[in-house]
């Protein structure tokens, strides 16, 4: 049985006239990968809704027409993570909307619901050859995580890992998927990779990280995959960054209730929609995640590579992002309170503006590499190609 998993979806911006006029389109040549596979998932990073009327949040709000559904069918897509940041950005009523549009298409969902429990469900996919349970997390930005309501799995490591333990008893494949992390940065943050393992170790067969916006490393632990993020997908920035321009989605091969080999499949994206990499960027390509990878090989190297990170940032970099806080609060003080709120209640801020501001006391000293500083600057750098 063969399993592509694909990361963030959202027909936006350049991306939504594409998917309105020709909804294959969108996926260019990696189309026939898409197809090929006996089941497809894929994160509904949005609303699909005709709702007019957003929530306040953090950041920016995301909303595809009902319509724009058959840019999913025209995979066709199996299944929707719903566990993200943006699900909820037109509210309980668009959310509801998005839930009936999806059950229209066909397509099962997973990682969000209108009660606790429903969020919380796993989802079970059986075929002749083969069956898949997945679990879907994420971290509940903007106080979205189901709590005896509606809303998305939030950040419960021990209830997933819980989940996942039960779930491989029953047999099958068991496959993770997260929405978590800081956006843009190429390493993991020390609590996602805990997070991650504690996954693999409970039993789960693989474990797909999407939500940071660019490519980061892979891991192998007792001889099940880790992805750290995936990059993005049919997701459109307006930015000429490179790695913001890359991403990967993945091909599990599944046999005898564990998987037995993997395949990445990485591409560009343009402002025409996704294609593959020709020859010297897949080179490129796979030199970067052997950078992006090698932090997994010691004890340390998670630690130190976001200690890079940590480096990069920098007093300048917490000054600049506080102060464009308050200005926000000074402007339009709900959005300010919401972006401040959201850095106060969110792993990836919490976890961040903790181990800056320890770095901080500690007078500044941590461990990292070079090698890894100058993968950060290139993040954040690199220019995409014309």
């Amino acid at each position: 049985m063969n399993v592509v998993i694909a990361s963030d979806w959202a027909p936006i911006r350049a991306f939504d006239p594409i998917i309105r006029a020709d909804p294959e389109a969108i996926y260019g040549d990696l189309l026939p990968i898409l197809r090929d596979a006996d089941l497809r998932i894929v994160n509904c990073e949005c609303a699909l809704t005709s709702a007019a009327k957003p929530v306040w949040k953090s950041g920016a709000v995301f909303k595809g027409a009902p319509a724009h559904a058959a840019g999913l069918t025209a995979v066709p897509f199996d299944v929707a993570c719903l566990a993200n940041n943006h699900v909820f950005d037109f509210g309980i009523a668009g959310f509801r909307e998005s839930l009936r549009v999806l059950a229209r298409a066909g397509i099962r969902t997973v990682g969000a619901g209108l009660t606790e429990a429903e969020a919380h469900a796993p989802l079970a996919v059986r075929t002749k050859r083969q069956h898949v349970h997945l679990v879907n997390i994420s971290e509940g930005e903007d106080l979205t995580a189901a709590r005896g309501g509606p809303g998305v799995v939030g950040w419960d490591v021990p209830r997933a890992a819980a989940l996942v333990r039960r779930l491989k008893t029953r047999g099958g494949v068991v496959i993770a998927i997260a929405h978590c992390g800081l956006e843009y940065v190429p390493f993991p943050a020390p609590y996602v990779v805990a997070a991650f393992r504690a996954l693999v170790d409970a039993g789960a067969d693989c474990v797909i990280g999407h939500h940071p916006h660019v490519p980061q490393g892979v891991e192998l632990r007792r001889g099940c995959p880790i992805f750290y993020s995936l990059g993005n997908f049919a997701f459109y920035q307006p930015t000429d960054l490179h790695h913001r321009k890359v991403g990967f989605c993945v091909s599990l091969r599944c046999a005898r209730s564990r998987i037995d080999g993997f395949e990445l499949h990485p591409y560009r994206i343009t402002d025409a929609g996704l294609r593959r990499l020709d020859a010297a960027e897949r080179r490129a390509f796979d030199r970067t995640m052997a950078r992006l990878s090698r932090p997994f090989h010691t004890p340390s190297g998670p630690a130190r590579a976001w200690n890079a990170w940590l480096e990069y940032y920098g007093q300048q970099g917490f000054r600049a992002e506080v102060t464009a806080i308050l200005d926000r609060m000074d402007t339009d003080p709900r959005k300010g309170a919401a972006m401040f709120r959201n850095r106060l209640t969110t792993a990836q801020h919490t976890e961040h503006w903790r181990t800056f501001l320890s770095r901080l006391i500690a007078g500044g000293r941590h461990d990292y590499a070079k090698a890894d500083y100058k993968l950060v600057e290139e993040y954040f750098r690199k220019r995409a190609a014309p």
